[in-house]
């Protein structure tokens, strides 16, 4: 059985798994990978990847198993088929958003079988995943991140340790309220230049260079601008669900989130409008349609 490093495992190959797997297999790494999706699939091997039936089959032939799951049952499931593959040095890493109780029981599953979970959110979307900008927010042992350090170093631009299990999360809960939020900022000032009958592609332009830029401003502006929320780089509904695991942890720690409450409410309804498979961006169509605009 692999030991080390060198054999790298993937299990969910969707947005960003497939980013982080094409420069793995860029870089010279060898990769196996399991997606139930057959299209994800068919690009991960066209790639140089390494196809596995199942995530146990991607245990089996890895040292190292990074999880890129969207759904608290979904990693539930993997950890205790990956559990039940396990072997001698065997680390896994998870990369998703979700609460810390569910980080913790998927910990304690893999623990018992003999495994390290490390904690590892990361910051970015899909776009800093094809550009490998992504930031790593690691979290468990110092030995498991430094042997997983030289993936890191191939999928973002920086990566930190950020001490015990958990921790991890708990900065990306950080991370994703400020995303949230200036992902409202933004459509709201690019709604009220519409509304003003100012060119966006101005607005966008002479915004970016003045001291209320953010990196969101950058990232989201130009589709707002364009209209244009599809394919999204982070879905409405992704973000959402990581703003209401938020405001959860929040409440649990006694902060009050004012703009957090009132981004969430907008969050909601542009999602029971039919926005929710857009880029977050689409936040802007919602505000138009409130306030009257039209292009």
């Amino acid at each position: 059985m692999p030991d080390s490093a060198d054999v790298i495992g993937y299990v969910g190959i969707g947005v960003m798994g497939s980013e982080m797997t094409k420069h793995l297999l860029a870089a010279g790494r060898e990769v196996h990978g399991y997606d139930p999706d057959p299209g994800r699939m068919e690009t991960f091997i066209s790639r140089g990847g390494i196809a596995e039936a199942s995530p146990g089959d991607v245990a089996r032939a890895s040292g190292i198993v990074v999880f890129s799951l969207p759904k608290v049952p979904i990693l539930e499931s993997v950890a205790a088929e990956v559990a039940g593959a396990a072997h001698a040095n065997l680390l896994c890493i998870d990369t998703g958003t979700f609460p810390l109780e569910a980080k913790h029981a998927a910990f304690d599953v893999l623990a018992a079988a003999g495994v390290e979970l490390m904690d590892v959110p990361l910051s970015g979307t899909g776009l800093q995943a094809a550009d490998a900008s992504l930031v790593v927010f690691a979290s468990g042992s110092k030995e498991g991140y430094d042997r997983a350090k030289s993936i890191f170093d191939v999928i973002g631009r920086s990566s930190y340790h950020l001490g015990e299990f958990g921790n991890g999360s708990i900065m990306k809960y950080i991370a994703n309220l400020l995303v949230a939020v200036h992902n409202l900022s933004t459509a709201e000032a690019h709604a009220l230049g519409l509304a003003a009958g100012m060119d966006p592609a101005l607005v966008q332009t002479v915004m970016s260079d003045g001291v209320g830029a953010s990196k969101i401003f950058d990232i989201r502006g130009p589709m707002m601008v364009a209209d244009h929320y599809d394919p999204p780089a982070a879905r409405l509904d992704i973000i959402l669900k990581d703003a209401t695991i938020i405001k959860a942890f929040a409440e649990s720690k006694g902060a009050v989130t004012p703009l957090l409450d009132t981004s969430l409410e907008i969050y909601r309804e542009s999602s029971a409008e039919g926005l929710g498979d857009l880029d977050a961006a689409a936040l802007l169509r919602f505000l138009e349609k409130r306030s009257g605009i039209t292009r």
